[in-house]
């Protein structure tokens, strides 16, 4: 685990000190975010290496107020005289902004950050060499290619790795800082079937230390799997049958009820939910957590982009909306409080971003959940977005297995899924006990009941 070095002492200090000198040039409040950061990608066809790339980066912004007039303004220039220059600029530029009642950062009684360690961070994601980086990405492709004669292309293998340090400074005193690491491996092979016909799909695993990476070898062969699964696929005919999502598909599901609780969508009036508050809107089988606190999670932070402590939100309990995901802005806008969802880069104001986004898992296994339909459809792929936030409309291309007998007996392309999200949360038969986190936002596999699957 990382231990604390001079460098983090001085990106706090400097960070604070931005803040003082923004007071000091007029400012009725201010904050300021450094980030620094380092960056490591390669990517590997064919055995061969395509892509190499490695960079690092640090830089400040700074968010002014003057009342109720705000400006933003970052530098990548560390000198005395660019971060000078910078807050003069936003201080300036605040004056002629228009005023907005809701400005403002959080109240100081709002402000702090969970203590101790939350397993964010660990140096060895950077303790391969270059020449070990690329075999990560080469043995994944290479087992992938290895699994199955009819594999005999590859959109590559892949292997990342990045550190982050995030400061952030206001001036109702707090000052907290946060250090994040992150590593995947990835492959994406081709098959071919006997009419000549290609297929690609893909797998990954992602950790934030390597030793809780999945090996190279296990990604290639879950990637083969998939990718062998969808040869010989065809269309079939337009028909209302259950349809079981997979954590893939499931998962983007999830992201657009992230998208509906989100509270620059609620005060815009850009979403199905807005007035929803209390109101059932899922069924009673559907729990929906952000909790930004897990240890590890890739969306765990001691604190928010505003400096509010991250929380566990229930936000659909038994199928009732209990809450929107909200910054100080938003919550300012609609009368409530923030939820520490606040989530923001070195420049503009907050938006809102989730910690660890879920749906609670049920208690059977996506198989035995197939095994109880007699026709129906498995989806593993989403192609294109076709969603309409206000109206809750769905309809998206998508791709799958056909469920007959209880069994996954044949891949199905150029087909769409479409329903209202409105009615498919309400309709959600079953959900299984898949949850895994391979990001942000876990899904387990779930079965939705009165869809229709437009083919031919």
């Amino acid at each position: 685990m990382a231990t604390t070095t001079l460098t983090q002492i001085d990106l706090k200090e400097l960070a604070a000190d931005v803040v003082r000198r923004a007071m000091r040039m007029g400012a009725t409040a201010a904050e300021c975010v450094v980030g620094e950061g380092s960056e490591f990608s390669t990517a590997v066809r064919l055995g061969e290496v395509e892509t190499l790339k490695e960079s690092g980066s640090k830089a400040l912004g700074v968010r002014v107020f003057l009342g109720q007039h705000t400006a933003n303004t970052s530098t990548s220039d560390l000198s005395t005289e660019g971060i000078d220059q910078m807050v003069r600029s936003a201080i300036e530029l605040a004056k002629v902004t228009s005023e907005d009642p809701f400005a403002g950062i959080p109240e100081a009684s709002q402000l702090g950050q969970i203590p101790g360690d939350l397993d964010l961070y660990y140096d060895d994601v950077y303790s391969l060499s270059t020449a070990d980086r690329i075999d990560y990405a080469r043995r994944a492709e290479k087992a992938a290619m290895s699994a199955d004669p009819r594999i005999q292309n590859s959109e590559g293998g892949s292997f990342d790795a990045a550190t982050g340090r995030k400061v952030l400074a206001n001036s109702h005193g707090f000052v907290g800082e946060y250090q994040r690491s992150y590593c995947s491996v990835s492959a994406v092979p081709i098959a071919i079937d006997e009419q000549g016909k290609m297929q690609h799909d893909y797998w990954y695993s992602m950790s934030r230390t390597l030793k809780k990476l999945e090996s190279p070898e296990e990604v290639g062969r879950i990637a083969a799997e998939r990718t062998l699964r969808r040869l010989g696929a065809r269309k079939v005919k337009t028909q209302r049958v259950p349809i079981i999502f997979d954590q893939q598909t499931s998962r983007s599901l999830l992201d657009h009820i992230f998208d509906a609780v989100n509270g620059d969508a609620i005060y815009r009036h850009a979403s199905y939910l807005t007035g929803k508050l209390g109101e059932k809107i899922a069924g009673g089988n559907i729990t929906v957590i952000d909790d930004g606190t897990i240890p590890g999670g890739f969306g765990t932070s001691p604190f928010d982009s505003e400096g509010v402590p991250t929380r566990r939100t229930v936000v659909i309990e038994d199928g009732v909306l209990k809450s929107y995901m909200l910054n100080t802005y938003t919550a300012k806008k609609l009368g409530l409080a923030t939820t520490g969802n606040a989530s923001r880069g070195l420049a503009g104001t907050p938006g809102i971003g989730n910690g660890n986004f879920f749906l609670q898992p049920g208690t059977r296994t996506p198989t035995e959940m197939i095994a109880d339909i007699k026709e129906g459809l498995y989806v593993t792929e989403f192609l294109g977005f076709g969603v309409n936030l206000v109206t809750g409309d769905f309809s998206r291309g998508a791709s799958g297995l056909w469920i007959h007998n209880g069994e996954l007996t044949f891949p199905v392309e150029e087909i769409t899924v479409a329903g209202n999200l409105k009615d498919m949360w309400l309709n959600v038969a079953e959900i299984g006990n898949d949850l895994e986190w391979r990001g942000a936002v876990a899904c387990p596999t779930i079965r939705i009941e009165g869809m229709t699957v437009a083919g031919e």
